[in-house]
């Protein structure tokens, strides 16, 4: 970062080391979890949820965030929510390893319901040119690594908020040794430092992070029209979260698959031969990870993303 934050504009020098770098850039927001955060009084974590929407994005590339811009809009402006978020935001940069070189607080009496704001955020990343992550060298036979999500994320929260309308749960009740609010209020996990870290001793194939239209819509975004990627459902432990979204939204498995990310955060294709090798350091890494599925031909007028149980005794416990 060449000039500190103030200024019409922020300067930013690519870092040297990259011979032929390639910009990658991504925006975002964090969607009406805003408005569940404002019913709760939760801020201190919705800064995070912006920057992992938008630094996860372009590390599907393999690009290193370099900076960070926010946007704040409201009707009046609150101090002290607004820095909440703020730190929020530079905590989120901080895990992704990059600057929050910038941003806009934009206040407009009338624009926005009391007490409420929006958040956007801009990020700018670099890859080196021969190093981006495109899919092209994925085969069948490639193995699926999931990574795990610390619930939610930022996505589904209009279905939340009218389960929650019409359930009228207790916040506060425990679910899975934490209160539901606490749970549906989690942090999208920022997946920059492990992934980056696997980036440097494998090759990685392609990334897809897994957000709006959930595991069926997210992973196809990372493979060649050629291929399928066929999920085992039983491969990962789905948090308590969601069982009580299904149970709540009475919601079919498929609506759970296109809607949430039912648990994983981050999907990875890797070869097989180095899949193991790959799980093993982000386990050691303090990540959660499984073997989720594998890469194979795809026939005509198939899905890209095939969920199944991994037995026909299994389905029931998987939902399928």
């Amino acid at each position: 970062m060449l000039k500190g934050i103030g200024g019409f504009g922020a300067l930013f020098e690519v870092p040297r080391k990259y011979r032929e770098p390639v910009l990658v850039s991504g925006a975002d927001g964090v969607g009406t979890k805003l408005k569940l955060a404002a019913q709760l009084g939760r801020h201190a974590a919705i800064g995070q949820d912006l920057v992992a929407m938008c630094v996860n994005d372009i590390l599907t590339l393999g690009a290193e965030p370099l900076f960070f811009l926010d946007y704040f809009a409201c009707g009046k402006l609150d101090v002290e929510v607004a820095a909440t978020v703020i730190n929020g935001i530079a905590a989120g940069c901080e895990q992704a390893g990059c600057a929050l070189i910038g941003g806009e607080t934009a206040e407009m009496p009338g624009m926005y319901p009391g007490g409420e704001y929006d958040l956007a955020g801009f990020a700018v990343g670099v890859v080196e040119k021969k190093a981006i992550i495109d899919g092209r060298s994925m085969t069948a036979g490639d193995i699926v690594i999931g990574l795990a999500s610390s619930g939610i994320h930022s996505n589904g929260y209009s279905l939340v908020r009218r389960m929650i309308e019409r359930a009228r749960p207790d916040l506060n009740a425990e679910l899975d040794g934490r209160s539901l609010a606490d749970a549906l209020m989690a942090p999208t996990r920022i997946y920059v430092k492990p992934i980056r870290a696997l980036l440097e001793r494998a090759p990685i194939k392609g990334i897809a992070h897994i957000t709006g239209g959930g595991l069926i819509e997210n992973i196809p975004r990372a493979l060649p029209e050629s291929l399928c990627a066929e999920l085992d459902a039983c491969a990962w432990p789905r948090p308590p979260v969601f069982e009580w979204l299904r149970e709540h939204g009475q919601l079919a498995e498929t609506d759970m698959q296109r809607v949430f990310n039912c648990g994983i955060g981050m999907a990875l294709v890797v070869d097989a031969g180095i899949a193991d090798a790959a799980l093993t350091q982000l386990l050691d890494a303090g990540e959660a990870a499984w073997r989720i599925g594998s890469i194979r031909a795809r026939q005509a007028h198939e899905p890209q993303v095939v969920v199944r149980a991994s037995s026909h005794n299994e389905a029931r416990k998987c939902h399928i």
